[in-house]
């Protein structure tokens, strides 16, 4: 497992089929599964590791910059979580930041720690924007994006057949965020 990189209290590391029976307790839970228009609810171990295979398998074809990899707490080694920057789900060159955390570990600030992180990966790997889309009744999300230090931009139809809340985040966006 390849790791992509570190916060204070986080490791983000690719993922691998041995992490099915730890993932499947996020991925199964039905108050972070409402929230992924993209994703079903997965049922049992067997189909998270063919998740998991195939998010593997998409990674070798993603350009630089994007990819779907795992939150792991540094103590202890716990996968608590997942975050993407994937391309969106429209014929355009914008990139999706999404997280996902296991709701035990919610409220303590491991998804602004690692977004940020993540965006300034993103952004010193030639992508100048990123996007989150978020479901309108979904305030937790759209605090997340805010905490990052992205602005709300409107609201669209035109991703996941659905209506979403964009929101944006430039590099300067990133700055401005670290500094309150």
């Amino acid at each position: 497992m390849a790791e992509l990189l570190r916060t204070d209290r986080l490791l983000v590391r690719d993922w691998s089929v041995a992490d099915a029976t730890a993932a499947l307790k996020i991925y199964s839970h039905d108050d972070v599964v409402r929230w992924l228009p993209e994703l079903d609810r997965v049922p049992d171990a067997a189909a998270m590791h063919a998740v998991l295979q195939g998010w593997a398998a998409e990674q070798s074809e993603m350009g630089p910059g994007t990819g779907r990899w795992a939150l792991v707490l540094l103590q202890g080694c716990v996968l608590v979580g997942g975050i993407s920057l994937l391309p969106m789900p429209v014929p355009e060159v914008d990139v999706e930041i999404s997280y996902q955390l296991a709701p035990e570990y919610w409220g303590r600030g491991y998804i602004t720690e690692a977004a940020r992180a993540m965006a300034h990966w993103a952004f010193a790997h030639s992508l100048v924007e990123l996007f989150a889309l978020v479901a309108p009744d979904n305030a937790r999300g759209a605090r997340a994006a805010r905490r990052i230090g992205m602005e709300w931009v409107g609201e669209s139809d035109k991703y996941y057949r659905t209506h979403l809340q964009v929101f944006r985040l430039r590099p300067d966006d990133l700055v401005c965020a670290a500094q309150k």
